[in-house]
C-alpha cells in the first residue's frame, strides 16, 4: 500500500515548470537595486522568490536525506521556513513539517497508518512530524528494521535477509528451527513455511523462535510459551512450523525481545506489551505464567513513545523518544544492579534511568545483557552497569556498577552499536571495528591469542580490546549479535556491510553455519556463513 491510499497523500511537486533546465538556466533574471535588500522578490522587502513555488525547496528537503535537527535547525534559523508554506496536503504546516511528513510518509511502517493513526502517532511524539520523523528513524537504526541480520540464539541461529526470506540452523530439539523436524541442522536452511511473507524482524531464546512480518504479524515456533524459564521445561507443548499468535493480531508489532521469563512485544506506535512473568505483579500486572494475553506495560510509559526494547535476564530496558530527547527506562529485577538506578532492587513499573542525564549523554541505542546492559549515546560514548564478572562491563576489574558508567578505555572511538550477552559485550564502531570484553569461554570473544602467539584464546579480558580476527577478513562491520543465555555456550555473528556473515564461539549444535571437523566443538578465528545477506 503506498501513501496516497492510506489517508494522507504524498505531497506533489506540480507547480515546478514543466521546461528543460536549459530554459530555466537560460531565462534571464531581472536585474534588482542592492540597496533595496529583496531577493527575488515581487513587492514586499526580504520575499523569497521559492515562497511562490514551494514545491522547489520541499524537493529539496526531501532529497537530501535531512534528519529531524536539521529540519529543526532551518526552523530556527529562518523565518522563511517557520512560517505556513499555504501548499498541499496542510497549508497550516511550515515548509519543514511538510517536508517530515514527505519523509514519514516513505518510511515502510508509516505508509498503511490510516490518517486518524498517524494524527495519533503525531499527537504522542509532541505534536510535530519532526519528531514523528525522529521516531521513525531511530526504531530502524536500532533493530535494522528493512535491513539484513543475524541473531545468535541459545544454541541455534536464525538470519533474516534484506529481502525478507529467513534461515535457520543449529539446536532444534523443541522445533525452533521451524522446518517441521527435530532434526539439527548445520547449514542454513530457508524456512519454506514462510514463502511469500516478508519478515523485518527476528529474537530467540531457549527453544523458541518469534519472527515479525513488515504486516505487523508476530509468528512463533518451538516451545509453546511466552513465560517459561530455560530450563528444567518438561513435557511442553512446541509447535515445529511457525504459528501465528492470535492474541497479537490486533497490535501492529515492529520488534519482539524474549527474557527468562517474560516476553514483550512494541508496537508500531511505541507501545509495549508483555507476556507472562506477571505474579507478584511484575511487570505492572498479576497474571498466570501460561498466561498468553498481552498486557500493555502500564506506569511511566503509558503516554510515552518506545523506540526499542531489550530483555535480559528477567528485567526490560525500554528506550524512549520524547520531544526533549531519548531516555531510558528499566523494569523487571534488580539484581546486580541492572536496573541501573543505584540499588539493587526490583522495579514493577518503568523507571527512568537519571544517571544519563548527569552524564549529558543522549540514549541512541541500548542492549540487555544477562546480568548487564550497556548503553551508546549520540556522541559514540558507551555506558555500561550491572553485575561486572568476568569484566563484562569493560571497566578493568569485576565490580558490580549501579548506575550507567563510561568505558573509558573506549574515549577515542565512536561507538555506532552495542551488543550485550551472558558476561559479554561488543562494541562496534562508526569505522566497522569492533571491540569485545568480558567472558572469554567458547572463545565467543574474538581474541585468538594462540594464533597471534599471545596466550589462551578463552582468557576473559576486562577492557575493551580490538577483536584483530574480525581486522583480518578486511570488512566493514555493521552488526554483531551474540547469545545471551547463561545456560548455554555462546557464539558470535558478525555482519558486513557487505552482506558477508561470519561467525566465531561454540558450534557443537551447528549453531555457527559452518561444519565442523572431527571433535571439534568451536571456532575461534571468524569463518565465512554459506549465505549473502546483501
Amino acid at each position: 500500500m503506498d501513501a496516497t491510499t492510506s489517508g494522507t497523500p504524498t505531497i506533489q511537486y506540480h507547480n515546478i515548470p514543466d521546461q528543460p533546465i536549459t530554459a530555466i538556466v537560460a531565462t534571464p533574471l531581472p536585474t534588482f537595486q542592492r540597496q533595496q535588500r529583496h531577493c527575488f522578490g515581487g513587492s514586499g522587502l526580504g520575499e523569497f522568490f521559492l515562497s511562490a513555488n514551494p514545491s522547489i525547496v520541499l524537493h529539496v528537503l526531501t532529497a537530501c536525506n535531512l534528519d529531524h535537527q536539521d529540519l529543526a535547525k532551518l526552523e530556527a534559523t529562518c523565518s522563511f521556513f517557520r512560517k505556513p508554506a499555504n501548499f498541499i496536503p496542510d497549508f497550516s504546516l511550515s515548509l519543514s513539517e511538510l517536508a517530515a511528513l514527505d519523509m514519514c510518509q516513505k518510511r515502510a511502517i508509516f505508509k498503511p497508518m490510516t490518517t486518524e493513526q498517524r494524527q495519533h502517532l503525531k499527537h504522542i511524539c509532541g505534536g510535530s512530524w519532526k519528531l514523528v520523523l525522529r521516531f521513525l528513524l531511530a526504531g530502524e537504526a536500532c533493530c535494522r528494521r528493512e535491513k539484513s541480520q543475524a541473531i545468535a540464539g541459545p544454541g541455534h541461529s536464525i538470519v533474516v535477509t534484506s529481502k525478507g526470506a529467513v534461515y535457520s540452523f543449529g539446536s532444534n530439539s523443541s522445533g525452533q528451527l521451524g522446518h517441521g523436524t527435530t532434526g539439527e541442522e548445520w547449514k542454513p536452511q530457508p524456512i519454506r513455511a514462510l514463502q511469500g511473507i516478508r519478515i523485518i524482524q527476528a529474537t530467540v531464546g531457549a527453544g523458541r523462535t518469534m519472527l515479525i512480518s513488515d504486516s505487523g504479524q508476530v509468528y512463533a515456533f518451538g516451545k509453546d510459551s511466552f513465560g517459561e524459564a530455560e530450563f528444567g521445561i518438561q513435557g511442553s507443548k512446541m509447535a515445529t512450523t511457525p504459528q501465528l499468535i492470535e492474541s497479537l493480531k490486533s497490535i501492529f508489532v515492529v520488534q519482539a525481545a524474549i527474557g527468562n521469563f517474560f516476553t514483550a512485544v512494541l508496537s508500531r506506535e511505541g507501545r509495549v506489551y508483555t507476556f507472562s512473568w506477571g505474579n507478584d505483579s511484575r511487570l505492572c500486572h498479576h497474571t498466570d505464567p501460561n498466561d498468553v494475553e498481552p498486557h500493555p506495560l502500564l506506569g511511566a510509559l503509558e503516554h510515552i513513545p518506545v523506540v526499542q526494547i531489550a530483555a535480559g535476564y528477567c528485567y526490560l530496558l525500554c528506550l524512549a523518544c520524547q520531544p526533549s530527547g531519548m531516555s531510558v527506562y528499566s523494569v523487571g529485577c534488580g539484581l546486580g544492579g541492572k536496573l541501573g538506578h543505584g540499588s539493587k532492587t526490583d522495579e514493577k513499573y518503568p523507571r527512568l534511568i537519571e544517571q544519563f542525564q548527569l552524564l549529558n549523554l543522549q540514549p541512541m541505542v541500548i542492549a540487555a545483557g544477562a546480568w548487564h546492559a550497556a548503553v551508546v549515546g549520540r556522541d559514540g560514548r558507551v555506558c555500561t552497569w550491572g553485575w561486572g564478572r568476568y569484566g563484562c562491563l569493560g571497566h578493568g576489574n569485576e565490580e558490580c556498577e549501579l548506575v550507567p558508567k563510561v568505558v573509558e578505555a573506549l574515549s577515542n572511538v565512536k561507538a555506532v552499536n552495542v551488543a550485550t550477552g551472558d558476561y559479554t559485550t561488543f562494541v562496534v564502531s562508526d569505522n566497522g571495528d569492533v571491540y569485545s570484553f568480558g567472558c572469554g569461554e567458547s572463545a565467543s570473544l574474538g581474541h585468538n591469542r594462540r594464533n597471534d602467539g599471545q596466550g589462551d584464546m578463552h582468557a576473559n579480558v576486562s577492557t575493551p580490546e580490538l577483536v584483530t580476527s574480525l581486522k583480518r577478513v578486511n570488512e566493514k562491520v555493521v552488526q554483531i549479535s551474540l547469545t545471551n543465555s547463561i545456560y548455554w555456550n555462546a557464539h558470535t555473528f558478525a555482519l558486513a556491510e557487505s552482506g558477508k556473515l561470519y561467525a566465531f564461539g561454540a558450534g557443537d549444535k551447528g549453531q555457527l553455519g559452518v561444519e565442523l571437523v572431527a571433535n571439534q566443538t568451536e571456532r575461534g578465528e571468524p569463518e565465512r556463513v554459506d549465505i549473502d545477506l546483501g
